[in-house]
């Protein structure tokens, strides 16, 4: 149960918070703010000071920022509608901005204590191991890249490794302080024995680990927050290609119930609330990519709208009619709510089955 509460606290914190990036970016450009409420549904507490009313609402998902000027136009001076260009964008992406730095700072935080960091330095290989010669890896070698896609940390070696499925890969290694690119080189698994010498399937290649100084935790940190960021890209590449569907997505009851089971397999409760926190980082940085994309009613579309009459303004000395853009909006979170719905079914589809 403990970990239930958790994943529903969690979820609901980083939705506060991307709230709280929008308020914080409008009060500091001067936007008046009606009201700044965490939670959704009737309100269990309000307080009004100044020009905005904060709310606590019965229900632990979501917020809302309610901006003077956000949903038709405004005469105050104050009002969203009546800020310029960068104003405008300042606000519009803060949401996501701050989803992002919560995923670093939570991720900078489960790193504050470690000791040593897993590298993608190769120190050894497996006897009998093929790809160790002159043209091809050598101890010693830093895998920087693979098949184009850059080696953040260590784990992305064994799934950018494991996303190849013809055998030959692009590799750059870095080689006494120089970049070397391996092009179509070829790797297959094979059978070797590990450093304990028991049996085992893989490429015969053995990493090391560095020591995890204060700018190693920093750089350590900000590389995972970046690789979730890519994560984000090759998931949504998916379901553009058809990798994946509708039935992979997960709402907010499928991340509680992923929540839940990454806590329940720790061994300890704060191994289980490590999971969930290092779990919380990577949907808040996915909230981040999310948000930013250009659909209507999410802050990306919201962006893009703002570029688009930016651009009409310089061409053509008018914009594209609020009505119409509101119209947009409108139907982008219809459709939006809707799959919402379906994936929420299904999540809780796959709870009870």
């Amino acid at each position: 149960m403990i970990y239930v509460l958790a994943g529903i606290l969690v979820f609901g914190v980083l939705i506060a918070l991307h709230e709280l990036g929008h308020f914080m970016a409008a009060k500091a450009c001067g936007v008046r703010v009606n009201e700044f409420a965490v939670g959704m549904g009737p309100a269990i507490f309000q307080k009004t000071k100044g020009e905005t009313t904060y709310s606590l609402r019965i229900l632990p998902f979501g917020g809302y920022c309610a901006m003077e000027g956000e949903e038709e136009d405004s005469d105050d001076p104050a009002a969203l509608n009546n800020q310029g260009f960068w104003q405008k964008l300042i606000i519009f992406a803060a949401g996501a901005i701050m989803n992002f730095l919560t995923g670093l700072v939570i991720i900078l935080i489960l790193y504050s204590g470690a000791k040593a960091f897993y590298s993608p330095t190769i120190t050894e290989f497996a006897e009998g191991c093929p790809l160790q010669n002159e043209a091809g890896l050598q101890v010693g070698d830093r895998i920087l890249s693979i098949d184009g896609e850059r080696v953040y940390v260590y784990s992305d070696v064994g799934f950018l490794l494991g996303r190849n499925t013809d055998g030959t890969f692009d590799l750059v290694v870095r080689r006494n302080g120089e970049k070397v690119r391996l092009n179509d080189f070829p790797m297959e698994r094979r059978e070797y024995q590990d450093q304990s010498g028991n049996s085992y399937t893989g490429f015969g290649i053995f990493f090391g680990v560095e020591e995890a100084t204060f700018k190693n935790r920093i750089s350590y940190s900000w590389n995972n927050a970046i690789d979730f960021v890519r994560m984000t890209r090759l998931s949504l590449k998916m379901l553009f290609t058809g990798e994946a569907g509708v039935k992979d997505l997960s709402g907010p009851v499928g991340i509680v119930s992923t929540m839940t089971e990454v806590g329940e397999q720790a061994a300890t409760v704060r191994d289980g609330m490590e999971n969930i926190a290092y779990l919380a980082a990577l949907i808040a940085v996915n909230l981040a990519v999310m948000n930013l994309l250009p659909i209507p009613a999410l802050d990306g579309g919201k962006i893009f709208f703002l570029v688009i009459n930016q651009i009409c303004m310089l061409l053509f000395k008018k914009q594209i009619p609020p009505k119409f853009e509101n119209y947009i909006h409108a139907a982008g979170f219809i459709l939006l709510m809707a799959l919402m719905a379906v994936v929420m079914l299904q999540d809780v589809w796959k709870i009870i089955r």
